[in-house]
């Protein structure tokens, strides 16, 4: 792999041209939330790297996955690959699993190079700043947090490492979101039962393959750090927690160490979240750091979130896709692929063949009862194998020309749903829609057509054009 941690993937994007560097120094609010929002909508939405920001000494840097470039520069691709071949890629990477780590001494550690026990204040580390106006404060929303099942601590492949919002409530204090679907809040509701704290791990600045991997659904019992091993071909390299047995990344910048009270919760929110709207306010946990270990002049990595698409959209898009797939797949191997990348999955399209009359209609009800579909998906398109399901306009055509409304959208009412969801209500419940935008097939039918055919030759003649164009037109 190109790089070995996120100091070393900023070099590439710089090198490849999507990195820029602000050198003058910028306030924290309004100029970094002005920046979050700006760099995506360029056309090559470049990484930024701000380096002075007023009233602190540590720089940070926005958007490192938000464009396809930076995802394929992520997976070891050229940065102008399509995105549905780096959806295939990443599936060929997934078959790799597992790969495991490697744990190294704390001299090779960077994330060990400075360590502080006391007088703890996380304003003398990190940059802080709110994110979108209204938030209730400051908040990390690309960490990895790990945690340990404390019923079976010493059972590795249960380890988790996922990302959750965390809002700073003080100099050593903040409060973490746990959904009830989130692998952590199982830790947490083991920990609780017996009135014991729960340790935990704040990861920030990492391998941008482990923040991929933390922010994807995979099962319980698999391990984010084997996943992110398998994708980049080689281990990950981690080293023990210096309070408790977590393992955590040796090449992260910062680590936060603490643990989660029992039974102890404050407000939490509002927050600007991945829908485009802000949550409500909620009591959540509350985390007590107790220590911090980082890099020399450690970057600060932070998420902007805002209206679709930011960065959290091309970070949790290919990764939401392929589980999906993987799983859809096992029981309808006519599945062709799986294209999840709408609000975490919120909306998703697969493109099948169609074995039997209704076959479009299975698809979409098994992609519903997975275990993200069943929480996250609420709108599901489903297209023939021959339409490309990230190709919009093609998935279009299919529903202008496929759907028969009065057999093939149907509802399910009353499902279970994502709470940040603003259309779920109660927050937590939604009705699922299913529109199946597939050719009918016996015992179904509809009326008998002929698909119009590629022309002979176009594959040859489109790569004479491209080649024209990239020489100047031929002028």
């Amino acid at each position: 792999m190109a790089y070995k941690d996120l100091r070393e993937f900023l070099e590439l994007l710089e090198s490849e041209k999507q990195l820029v560097r602000i050198k003058d120094e910028v306030m924290p609010e309004p100029d970094i939330s002005a920046i979050g929002r700006s760099a995506p909508n360029m056309e090559s939405a470049p990484a930024v790297f701000i380096e002075k920001i007023k009233g602190y000494k540590n720089p940070l840097v926005l958007n490192v996955h938000g464009s396809w470039q930076n995802h394929a520069l992520m997976l070891n691709m050229p940065k102008d690959t399509p995105v549905k071949d780096q959806f295939f890629r990443l599936k060929e990477l997934w078959e790799q699993y597992p790969v495991k780590p490697v744990w190294v001494d704390k001299k090779d550690a960077p994330v060990k190079e400075v360590i502080i026990e006391d007088d703890i204040n996380l304003f003398d580390v990190l940059p802080l700043f709110r994110i979108n106006e209204f938030d209730a404060g400051f908040y990390l929303s690309k960490a990895l947090i790990v945690s340990r099942d404390p019923n079976r601590p010493d059972n590795y492949d249960e380890q988790n490492v996922g990302i959750y919002r965390i809002q700073v409530k003080g100099k050593d204090k903040v409060a973490i979101q746990p959904l009830p679907f989130h692998d952590i809040a199982v830790h947490f509701k083991n920990a609780e039962e017996k009135n014991e704290r729960l340790p935990i791990a704040i990861c920030l600045g990492n391998d941008p393959v482990l923040s991929f991997m933390a922010s994807t659904p995979i099962a319980y019992v698999q391990s984010e750090y084997d996943f992110a091993g398998a994708l980049k071909g080689e281990p990950i390299e981690l080293i023990k927690a210096e309070n408790s047995n977590l393992d955590i990344p040796a090449r992260s910048e910062v680590i936060l160490e603490g643990y989660i009270e029992p039974r102890v919760r404050e407000i939490e929110g509002p927050f600007g979240e991945f829908p485009g709207s802000y949550s409500g306010s909620r009591l959540q946990p509350i985390v007590k750091i107790t220590k911090i270990t980082h890099r020399t002049n450690p970057i600060f990595e932070n998420l902007y979130l805002g209206m679709p698409w930011t960065e959290i959209d091309y970070l949790m898009a290919l990764n939401t896709s392929i589980p999906l797939y993987d799983q859809i797949k096992r029981d309808f191997p006519e599945v062709q692929a799986v294209n999840a990348m709408y609000t975490h999955g919120i909306g998703a399209i697969v493109s099948t063949k169609s074995r039997f009359g209704g076959y479009g209609k299975a698809v979409a009800m098994r992609l519903l009862s997975t275990p993200h579909g069943m929480s996250y998906t609420k709108i599901v398109i489903i297209v023939d194998e021959f339409v490309d399901p990230f190709n919009l306009e093609q998935v279009m055509w299919a529903l202008t020309t496929r759907v028969r409304p009065d057999k093939d959208v149907f509802k399910v009412p009353y499902a279970p749903g994502m709470p940040l969801d603003p259309s779920s209500e109660p927050a937590g419940m939604h009705t699922k829609l299913v529109i199946d935008a597939t050719t009918p097939v016996a015992p179904d039918f509809g009326r008998d057509t002929e698909l119009l055919e590629t022309p002979i030759g176009t594959e040859k003649w489109s790569e004479i054009l491209r080649n024209l164009i990239k020489e100047g037109g031929n002028k």
